[in-house]
């Protein structure tokens, strides 16, 4: 059986991460888990099956992760993951892939998403610090996510480099 629950997947499972701007309902949720594990359990790489597994977090992110060790994962195969999810997302009228947005967590502690330029403002502005948690969906292994790299302070991910935080809005490229 390919299919594994994530916390058997081992750390350096190959791992994606997809956000949507807001959190899912119930319904949404079970139609998202439904969908990607009919997916995961017919996955396979150059006809052998891929082992995987995914994990919903925060009513808001679908984790999708392979383990290449049993399976490795060819272009092929990550091409249909992405195209299963863009089916998904047509079907349900819900982006999960939009590389556009910011995740964050919000001085109340709610995961938030703001596209990017309106993310920079809010750094400039003040609104964000070095010690805003961000969600960095572009690590590549699970052991990323379970090391906290994946939650982490701005300060710490690649948002730094994006988002200046502390300068003033009239900087260039605010």
């Amino acid at each position: 059986m390919p299919e594994v629950p994530f916390s058997q997947i081992p750390d350096d499972a190959r791992v994606w991460v997809f956000g949507a701007a807001r959190p899912l309902n119930a319904d949404e949720q079970r139609r998202v888990t439904d969908h990607v594990d009919a997916f995961i359990r017919q996955w396979a790489a150059h006809g052998s099956p891929v082992v995987g597994g995914r994990e919903l977090r925060h009513d808001q992110f679908l984790l999708v992760a392979a383990d290449e060790r049993a399976t490795g994962v060819s272009g092929c195969s990550i091409d249909t993951l992405f195209r299963t999810l863009g089916d998904l997302e047509r079907e349900m009228g819900l982006p999960l892939r939009d590389g556009g947005l910011v995740f964050f967590r919000g001085e109340d502690g709610q995961v938030e998403a703001e596209p990017r330029p309106a993310f920079r403002k809010r750094a400039l502005s003040g609104g964000v610090g070095p010690d805003t948690v961000v969600f960095d969906n572009t690590v590549t292994h699970v052991g990323d996510v379970r090391a906290g790299r994946w939650e982490t302070p701005l300060a710490r991910a690649w948002h730094a480099r994006a988002f200046p935080v502390g300068t003033t809005a009239d900087a260039p490229g605010a």
